[in-house]
């Protein structure tokens, strides 16, 4: 399944420099612990300071909430998102205490119809 999200960045050039050189290669931990919970592929945009995660998942695997405990109980994934925390901001639609904001798919070329 494809999972689309939203999250910010402080406005600050450098910060956001610093956020883009630590996704170039990021912790063995972090990836490993995407792989394990089902996450096939990951890929982050970013226009400006606003930021889109588009994630494709085996569902008979993913299950985010035991990912989530699954990060909470890992020091060294605490770690990344702390330090992930310093360069993000929610965005204006983000619940309190929220980072990563799922979207909702409005369009799909594949259920319009075919031209005849």
């Amino acid at each position: 399944m494809r999972h689309c999200y939203a999250l910010d960045l402080r406005d600050d050039a450098g910060s956001i420099a610093q956020y883009e050189a630590h996704h170039r290669r990021i912790w063995p931990e972090v990836a490993a612990h995407l792989r394990r919970h089902g996450v096939l592929g990951m890929e982050i945009y970013r226009l400006g300071t606003r930021m889109v995660m588009v994630m494709d998942t085996d569902d008979a695997v993913y299950d985010p909430e035991a990912m989530a405990r699954s990060a909470g109980s890992d020091t060294r994934l605490r770690e990344w998102e702390a330090l992930m925390w310093t360069f993000q901001a929610p965005t204006p639609w983000t619940p309190p205490g929220e980072k990563w904001t799922p979207m909702r798919r409005i369009f799909n070329l594949d259920e319009q119809p075919l031209a005849t």
